[in-house]
């Protein structure tokens, strides 16, 4: 009854609704549902076994797909730069086209509705559905990202986070609508991601930033529900192992996970709500001492003056000028996206990146054949359930550089493929986890450290640019290193069983040698990688120990005071209003 006074009759019942889908609030949420349809490529290793069988392709052939679909999935320079000049929706609809083209082209060839295509057309296919994501993430995490500049290091991370949820929903939800045939989970990640970013076109939009009390509050509350979705998850997962689960059990835990993903549209709806009520109290109207104050200035100095036209004829220097290369700004300030990406602090982080995210990706690539290797049954990609906002709270409570942290995530990779090359009991469900958290870990932290250092002017552009470096990696240990050394096994065991290449459709390796020295390269080349990061955290070291966010505080503050005046002005008018109308 109490909120229902609050917010009034049907009219109001009306305008708060309207509050409501407008405000930034319910922006999160939906933000999160994007995000969570946007890790549809880390599933790769549950449906590739198919691929290869129905389509007869070698190892290599599947990591030659494997590394397309990294390409497509981190080659995000269309989607940043059409971002720099469309609006959000936009982004967001070329996307969901993209990943329904290039996803239900891939269902029709395996389902074999259409002649069986060439590799090079399902290279296509495969880049053309994972480079949609890019869209996604460009429009849903560059937009809170500049919506809450003050809060990004946890709103990366519980977006990030939403993007490792996603293998284990996409499981959960194919389970309860298709049963056990993979195949249909092609077909499931090609319509749903599209359907979820039609449907919030129009939510996710740029706003001005601005500070609320209670903002860290509200994004702690949707970690909680985000540990408990991923706890969840987790739970029948193992139980799924363990018991055979009918479809009325599948369809009921679907629905357990549906609630649990809206719960945080929940608390939207609680805080629009008290902005509601806030909106209805009195609020004095501006006296002269406020605007005396307001209007005391201090007189500018020449120096000043000099600076500002430094300062204007910087922000008029288009993005992609080259002049002005050299002359870089300081850490923290904008940059172009020339100056960026030509910084030495970027080619170090590309370098470090390339070994360190290409070794997760190919790992998590074949997560399917290293379990049928070794005698598991079939492994999927829940790893990435405890990345991103685990590892962004830790980052929150140390005031120590974020790129330290890059260092001793790529040290932890290099100890999950340690466990592939020398396996025990269980331990490929331990590596997919370890690899899984450092990959997401790693992930938020070039998205976050890209977005301090290089400032958000550009910001949709360089956070794209900046994880290139994870195809370059994937593609050349993917397919040059464990594809090759697999597909090598593979044959000297066909020799050993007197069986010919030509005489076998699907070329599959068995035992412990299949992935032993590819690992033993992949560990090595991680930590060759957490040996070039210690270098970008020497040099970053001073710029962490300061203030890196009181530009932004600046700014929201600037920005509170716009919309307090606005509020004392709509207040003082309503209050003439309802004396006009007592008269």
């Amino acid at each position: 009854m109490g909120d229902a006074a609050t917010v009034g009759g049907g009219g109001g019942c009306c305008r708060f609704a309207w509050q409501v889908l407008r405000g930034g609030w319910f922006m999160i949420p939906a933000a999160f549902l994007v995000m969570a349809g946007a890790g549809a490529t880390y599933l790769y290793g549950v449906y590739s076994k198919d691929i290869k069988a129905r389509l007869g392709y070698d190892q290599s052939t599947l990591n030659l797909l494997a590394s397309m679909k990294d390409l497509g999935a981190n080659v995000g320079i269309p989607a940043g730069l059409l971002a720099e000049v469309a609006p959000t929706w936009v982004v967001l609809l070329v996307g969901s086209i993209m990943n329904f083209g290039g996803y239900f082209l891939i269902w029709l060839a395996v389902v074999g509705k259409i002649p069986k295509p060439a590799v090079w057309h399902m290279c296509v296919y495969i880049c053309l559905g994972a480079n949609s994501q890019n869209f996604s993430n460009t429009g849903a995490l560059v937009t809170c990202v500049k919506n809450f500049p003050e809060a990004r290091g946890m709103m990366l991370g519980l977006m990030k986070g939403f993007v490792g949820l996603s293998g284990a929903l996409f499981t959960q939800l194919y389970y309860a609508i298709y049963g056990n045939d993979s195949t249909s989970m092609i077909l499931l990640i090609g319509w749903l991601p599209s359907v979820i970013s039609i449907v919030f076109l129009t939510t996710l939009r740029p706003m001005k930033p601005s500070t609320h009390p209670r903002v860290l509050n509200v994004l702690y509350q949707n970690m909680y529900v985000t540990v408990a979705l991923a706890a969840f998850l987790m739970g029948l997962i193992i139980a799924q192992k363990q018991v055979q689960f009918s479809q009325t059990a599948y369809i009921g835990s679907a629905i357990a996970v549906i609630v649990l993903i809206l719960l945080p549209f929940g608390i939207a709806v609680r805080e629009e709500l008290l902005v509601w009520r806030e909106k209805k109290q009195p609020v004095a109207a501006p006296t002269d001492i406020v605007i005396a104050k307001e209007s005391k200035t201090l007189p500018e100095s020449p120096q000043t003056d000099t600076q500002k036209e430094k300062e204007g004829a910087k922000e008029e220097m288009p993005c992609y000028s080259c002049t002005n290369v050299c002359n870089k700004p300081s850490r923290g300030e904008d940059y172009s996206i020339f100056q960026a990406l030509l910084s030495t602090d970027m080619i170090i982080m590309f370098v470090a990146m390339c070994c360190g995210l290409g070794c997760n990706l190919t790992t998590m690539n074949n997560l399917g054949q290293i379990g049928e290797s070794l005698g598991y049954k079939r492994t999927q990609s829940a790893s990435l359930v405890f990345t991103g906002f685990i590892s962004e709270t830790l980052l929150l409570k140390k005031k120590v550089p974020r790129t330290l942290f890059m260092t001793i995530f790529l040290l932890l990779s290099a100890v999950g493929q340690l466990m592939i090359a020398f396996p025990f009991p269980n331990s490929v469900y331990i590596a997919s986890l370890v690899v899984g958290f450092s990959h997401g870990s790693q992930l938020t932290l070039v998205f976050t450290v890209v977005s301090e250092l290089f400032g958000l002017k550009y910001y949709s552009t360089l956070f794209n640019c900046g994880q290139l470096s994870a195809p370059l990696g994937s593609y050349v240990l993917s397919v040059l290193v464990v594809g090759k050394l697999y597909d090598r096994e593979a044959i000297k065991q066909l020799g050993q069983k007197s069986v010919k290449r030509s005489m076998t459709k699907e070329l599959t390796c068995m035992g412990t040698k299949c992935y032993k020295i590819s690992y033993l390269i992949l560990a090595c080349t991680n930590v060759f990688a957490a040996f070039v990061s210690l270098i970008l955290v020497c040099r970053t070291r001073k710029f962490y120990s300061g203030d890196i966010y009181k530009k932004f505080r600046g700014e929201t503050e600037k920005n509170e005071n716009e919309k307090e005046k606005e509020m004392a002005v709509t207040a003082g008018t309503r209050k003439q209003q309802e004396v006009a109308a007592t008269d």
